[in-house]
């Protein structure tokens, strides 16, 4: 019944790691060529540059979370107190990643919120004070 178990989540942490790779592959490749664009041409704003690595960093939250559940299947059955211990710091290291990729994202969310429009070039300035 042991081997049978171990042989499962040896499989399902395999699967989920994949998963991981795939999510960040993806998030990575996109914000590469978003880069590119804005190195390359003047196509980019600043705004859509910043729009991009707030997309990256939801990206890497995925990958992140799907790590770290890999890592908790992998230590489901009969860890060993050094297996916990790998497990903890682990599980440190990618919530520390993980709460100030979240903060980042949130705190850039706000500043966008909180700044208003921008005005296109030739458009009247509007005065709030005379």
């Amino acid at each position: 019944m042991m081997a049978w178990w171990t042989t499962l989540t040896g499989y399902l942490v395999l699967i989920v790691n994949a998963m991981a790779l795939v999510v960040i592959s993806i998030g990575t490749v996109q914000i590469f060529i978003r880069c590119l664009k804005a190195m390359i041409g003047p196509s980019e704003t600043g705004h859509e540059l910043r729009a991009a690595y707030l997309r990256y960093a939801r990206w890497l939250i995925a990958g992140l979370t799907f790590q770290l559940a890999a890592d908790i299947i992998e230590s489901a059955g009969a860890p060993t107190w050094n297996d916990i211990g790998r497990l903890a710091a682990i599980a440190f290291i990618r919530t520390f990643l993980n709460y100030f990729l979240e903060h980042d994202v949130a705190e850039t969310r706000e500043t966008q919120n909180a700044r208003p429009d921008d005005v296109s070039p030739g458009a009247p300035a509007i005065r709030t004070h005379e």
